[in-house]
């Protein structure tokens, strides 16, 4: 498949399983897999359809789908282990999709000797596809994107989903507001400018494989507190997205304080 066979399959598979049910869950339709971490009928079908079709297309990449090793942790393990993988991510935002929230989204990327070399987002009910190749750019809607830098007397505007962190100082820079709760919606977010940086303490391949790619090929860096550059193979906790490498230097040095207070 080319990015835009996988790009249509995307969109298919949404418009035939996921948005028929936006704000139309039926009872039992909604299940936890954890206590707060909810999965719905629309993930599971969503990613047996994307699973089936992407293995029909490379008999021979492994496919890394949330839910699966939701069911099976031993899946992590052979996915670290593969040559050609793709990560699948339903329904990514699925507490939004839930709520009736519009800021959801399917997530699928490619990686090949632990590298993201292919990334796709859609995002259904704002009909906004983002889509990127290693070395050829990140697209939105068709259009190439490019990340300008933070400028240097303007304050960095960051964002995080670590509940205990909202609010939270990083020394010069201002608190830390709530994001989007989806990373298929918070990365495109920092690339259209309405953040400067991220936040995540959660490392999971099929939440930050396909945002990752597309913030580097649009000139910003994604990486950890400890300043090891973030791969998708890399399952460090803690996940700094920045406009910037000037963005990212700063955030990183004060990081590390907000992740111990965090869990003090």
């Amino acid at each position: 498949m080319d990015s835009d066979q996988v790009l249509t399959l995307m969109k298919t598979v949404a418009a035939e399983v996921i948005t028929p049910r936006f704000r139309s869950l039926a009872d039992g339709e909604v299940m936890e897999k954890n206590p707060g971490d909810l999965v719905t009928v629309a993930d599971h079908e969503s990613e047996a359809i994307l699973t089936r079709e992407l293995s029909g297309a490379f008999p021979d990449a492994f496919i890394l789908g949330e839910e699966r090793t939701s069911a099976d942790p031993t899946t992590l393990e052979r996915y670290l282990a593969a040559e050609h993988a793709f990560t699948v991510d339903p329904v990514d935002g699925t507490k939004n999709f839930v709520h009736g929230s519009p800021d959801h989204a399917v997530m699928v990327s490619e990686v090949r000797h632990g590298e993201t070399v292919r990334a796709w987002i859609w995002q259904p009910e704002h009909e906004v596809a983002w889509v990127a190749e290693k070395g050829a750019g990140t697209y939105r809607n068709g259009t190439r994107v490019e990340r300008a830098p933070v400028p240097d007397d303007v304050p960095a505007v960051g964002v995080t989903s670590i509940w205990p962190l909202r609010g939270h100082s990083l020394g010069s820079l201002p608190p830390l507001l709530g994001s989007w709760v989806c990373c298929g919606v918070d990365y495109p977010r920092l690339m259209e400018g309405a953040a400067d940086y991220i936040l995540y303490a959660r490392n999971s391949p099929w939440d930050h494989s396909p945002g990752a790619l597309m913030v580097n090929e649009a000139g910003g860096v994604v990486g950890h507190p400890d300043g090891t550059p973030y791969t998708p193979q890399s399952l460090i906790p803690g996940i700094i997205v920045a406009a910037d490498r000037s963005t990212y230097a700063a955030v990183r040095r004060q990081a590390a304080q907000a992740f111990a207070s965090r869990d003090a």
